[in-house]
C-alpha cells in the first residue's frame, strides 16, 4: 500500500469574484483527486503552510490574484507550485505569477490539467526532497576567476534547492597557511615519476595547505581561484585538485561554483567521478568536441604523466589518458535552473602543445546547444552513458533540460 501524501493548500483570489462560486470550483477540483493516496488540507496560516506536509500548494482561485500573491511573496517559499482549474481566469493569473517568478530566476510550476495528470504530478513533486542533505559545506576559496563572469551562484538558492551551504574563504587564508608549512617530502608514488621533484614538493605542500582549510571548515568540496597561486606561491593547484577528487572531496578549478555543485551532485547521488574541462574546439557537423584541462581525477585515467601548467609553464599539471568509450557530457547554469546533458563517446586522447594537458576528443549529439545557449565556461565529462539518470536527478530538483 502506498504511503499517504499530505498536501497543504493556501488559497488566493480577487475580491471581485463570487466567493461561493470559487469555493464550488475548489471543491470540484479536490473531489476529482479523491480516491488517490493524496490527502488535502487547507491552511490559512502561512507560517504553518510548509510544516508537516509533503507538498505545499498555492491555489490560485481567480483572475486578479496577482497582487495578492505579491503581498505575501516574502512568506512563500521556493519552489512555488501554483494549482489552478479551468474557470474564473485561474490559469491566466497563475501564468502571470509564474512569469514574474521566472523573470527573477526563481523556480515554480503551474499545476493544471485533468485529474490523472494532476495526481501524477503531485505525487512526483511530493517525492522531491526540499533539502536532500542535512546541510553540507562547499567552499569557495577566493572568488570566481575574473573571466568567469557567469559563475556566481545565489547562496540561499543553493541551500534551498540542494541543502548546500556555500562558504566564502579568502584566498589569502590559503596563502598564509601554505607559507606557514615546512617543505613536504614527496610520497613514494612520485619518486619514479620523471618530473622536477622540487615542483612536485611545492604542489604537495599546497595540497597539505588546502587540506587544513578543508578540515577547518568541514568541507565536502571546494572550488579555488587557482590562477592567483601562480604569482603568490609560485605553484599550481592542479595536482591537489586531482588528489582531492580521488579522495571524494570534490574540487574544481577557477572558482567555478556551478561546476563544483554539479560535480558534487554527480558523486554524492550517482557515485560518478567527473572531469571538468574547457571546450577547446567544436565541430557541429561531425558532432565532435575537444575538451582539455590541466587536472583530472587519476581514478578516471588509464595512465598519466606530469607536465607544467599550460598557460603559465610553471608548477605541476597532469596529462591523463582517459579510457575511450561511452561518456556523458553535463553542465548546469549559475542560476541553478537549467542543465545540459548528452551521451556520446570519448574517441581518443591527444597531447597537443597548444592546449591544457589532459585532452580528449569526444562525439556528442546536439553540440550546437553549447554554441547557441551555453550554460558556462566548463563542461563535465563522466565515463559511461548516464544521460537519463543525470537528467532525472536534475529534474527531481526542478531544473529544466536546456
Amino acid at each position: 500500500m502506498e504511503n499517504i501524501i499530505k498536501v497543504k493548500i493556501y488559497t488566493i483570489h480577487s475580491s471581485l469574484h463570487n466567493e461561493e462560486i470559487l469555493n464550488d470550483s475548489t471543491i470540484a477540483l479536490i473531489k476529482s483527486l479523491e480516491g488517490s493516496n493524496i490527502r488535502f488540507s487547507f491552511e490559512n496560516d502561512l507560517e504553518k503552510l510548509y510544516k508537516d506536509s509533503d507538498l505545499s500548494l498555492i491555489l490560485v482561485q481567480s483572475g486578479g490574484s496577482e497582487n495578492l500573491f505579491l503581498e505575501n511573496f516574502s512568506n512563500f517559499k521556493e519552489p512555488y507550485y501554483l494549482l489552478t482549474y479551468g474557470a474564473n481566469n485561474s490559469l491566466a493569473a497563475s501564468l502571470e505569477i509564474l512569469a514574474f517568478l521566472k523573470n527573477r530566476n526563481l523556480e515554480g510550476e503551474v499545476l493544471h490539467g485533468d485529474s490523472k495528470y494532476l495526481e501524477e504530478r503531485i505525487k512526483f513533486l511530493a517525492k522531491k526532497p526540499a533539502k536532500p542533505y542535512s546541510k553540507i559545506n562547499l567552499g569557495i576559496i577566493g572568488k570566481p576567476s575574473d573571466w568567469l563572469i557567469s559563475s556566481d551562484v545565489n547562496k540561499e538558492k543553493a541551500l534551498n534547492i540542494f541543502g548546500i551551504n556555500l562558504i566564502d574563504i579568502p584566498i589569502e587564508e590559503l596563502i598564509i597557511t601554505y607559507n606557514s608549512l615546512n617543505e613536504v617530502d614527496n610520497p613514494d608514488y612520485w619518486k619514479k615519476v620523471k618530473f622536477d621533484k622540487k615542483e612536485i614538493s611545492k604542489a604537495e605542500k599546497l595540497y597539505e595547505a588546502i587540506k587544513i582549510i578543508v578540515q577547518k571548515y568541514d568541507l565536502k568540496g571546494f572550488t579555488i581561484r587557482c590562477f592567483d597561486l601562480l604569482t603568490s606561491v609560485k605553484t599550481t593547484a592542479c595536482l591537489a585538485l586531482s588528489k582531492f577528487n580521488d579522495e571524494e572531496i570534490i574540487a574544481t578549478c577557477e572558482g567555478d561554483v556551478p561546476s563544483l555543485i554539479g560535480m558534487y551532485l554527480l558523486k554524492n547521488e550517482l557515485d560518478l567521478l567527473s572531469f571538468q574541462a574547457n571546450p577547446s574546439n567544436i565541430d557541429v557537423n561531425q558532432n565532435k568536441i575537444v575538451l582539455a584541462h590541466c587536472t583530472v581525477p587519476l581514478k578516471m585515467c588509464t595512465s598519466y604523466s606530469l607536465d607544467t601548467h599550460f598557460e603559465s609553464g610553471i608548477g605541476v599539471a597532469i596529462h591523463g589518458e582517459i579510457k575511450e568509450g561511452e561518456a556523458t557530457i553535463f553542465r548546469m547554469n549559475s542560476s541553478l535552473s537549467k542543465f545540459f546533458v548528452e551521451s556520446g563517446a570519448i574517441k581518443k586522447n591527444t597531447y597537443l602543445n597548444n592546449l591544457c594537458r589532459t585532452q580528449i576528443v569526444c562525439k556528442f549529439n546536439n553540440l550546437d546547444k553549447i554554441l547557441r545557449s551555453p550554460l558556462g565556461n566548463h563542461e563535465l565529462i563522466v565515463l559511461g552513458n548516464h544521460k537519463e539518470e543525470i537528467a532525472k536527478l536534475l529534474q527531481k530538483y526542478g531544473l529544466e533540460n536546456n
